[in-house]
């Protein structure tokens, strides 16, 4: 078994010494390759390498950022993406501040019960393929959206390059001051779903692969609680950004209520969407995955089952149904 070992060093729960710790482990297991990234896009790079090379399985050590690089370098772009080519598995060891992805997956929050872990499932064989989301050039893991959480994204990324750490609360605190700095602001687009209604006046619009959404802490935060991998994409959309409007939404996230509220639409299933600025109004901020993307008047997002291999606990209800479905044969 070939690994290849792909590690943020500038990630947020990362040391020195916490990765050799990894690279001892997983070298005792595998053939271990133990690659280093140097600058944004590093480890998509690495990850094509991967696949020239017939690796198995890459290992992320890093946050969000850097999975979602690696995830686009083991698969072509989304307009010309060949799903007969082998391509190594991906997993994930958590090393940045939210680790959505690794969490929703059901892996150890903890580095190194993380790589017990993978060692355990790659040893029994045990995998998952995957859903993703994705734009005409991109895919996504997780999540993507438009206005006030890409908002949010964009003055968190520039708060950890001025050297902030972006913690729990920061992360907090900047959703609140967006919300509230932005509350008079115009900006709208428009939200077109393939055989659904239109949504005009929207101020802000996510895009789920799964659920939850994102954390907070360790409290899970679900806009589409019927979303997952195994589903098509979930769709939020609130055409306020009013406070008081806002609040008892906010409440029922917080809450783990099924989120409802007269100016939000929501639907956990469809299979694309798009969001399109009014001509001649000024482009919308867009995240994906946590990381800014920068300000667009168009975008759509389109979802590809079984799209991606990850190494990773297969849920008991997906065993279930595989027992259920071999039975029946």
């Amino acid at each position: 078994m070939r690994a290849m070992l792909i590690v943020n060093p500038f990630a947020t729960a990362t040391s020195p010494a916490g990765r050799d710790a990894l690279v001892h482990t997983l070298s005792a297991h595998f053939h271990l390759d133990v690659e280093h990234t140097t600058h944004r896009g590093h480890a998509g790079e690495l990850a094509q390498r991967a696949v020239t090379e017939n690796v198995d399985v890459v290992i992320v050590h890093g946050g969000d950022g850097s999975v979602n690089e690696a995830a686009n370098g083991l698969l072509d772009p989304p307009q010309v993406s060949d799903p007969a080519r082998t391509r190594p598995a991906l997993t994930v060891i958590p090393g940045g501040s939210a680790n959505v992805f690794a969490r929703t997956l059901g892996i150890d929050g903890d580095p190194l019960q993380a790589t017990q872990q993978i060692i355990g499932l790659i040893d029994s064989g045990r995998r998952r393929r995957i859903g993703l989301g994705h734009t005409e050039d991109r895919w996504f893991l997780f999540n993507a959206g438009m206005g006030m959480d890409a908002v949010v994204v964009h003055a968190m990324e520039d708060k950890r390059h001025a050297g902030k750490a972006a913690t729990p609360s920061r992360y907090l605190w900047t959703t609140i001051s967006s919300f509230l700095r932005n509350a008079g602001n115009s900006s709208t687009f428009d939200v077109q779903v393939p055989g659904g209604p239109t949504v005009t006046g929207a101020r802000f619009g996510f895009v789920s692969n799964t659920s939850p959404w994102t954390y907070l802490g360790s409290r899970e935060i679900r806009t589409n609680p019927n979303t997952g991998f195994d589903t098509r994409l979930g769709v939020f959309v609130a055409t306020s950004t009013g406070v008081l409007r806002n609040l008892p939404l906010a409440t029922r996230l917080l809450a783990q209520a099924d989120p409802k509220a007269r100016h939000l639409f929501r639907d956990d299933d469809v299979a694309a969407v798009r969001f399109t600025v009014a001509d001649g109004a000024e482009p919308i901020d867009v995240q994906m995955d946590g990381d800014y993307i920068g300000a667009f008047t168009d975008i759509c997002f389109g979802h590809r089952p079984d799209a991606l291999d990850v190494i990773a606990p297969v849920p008991d209800r997906i065993v279930a149904d595989q027992i259920t479905s071999d039975s029946t044969r």
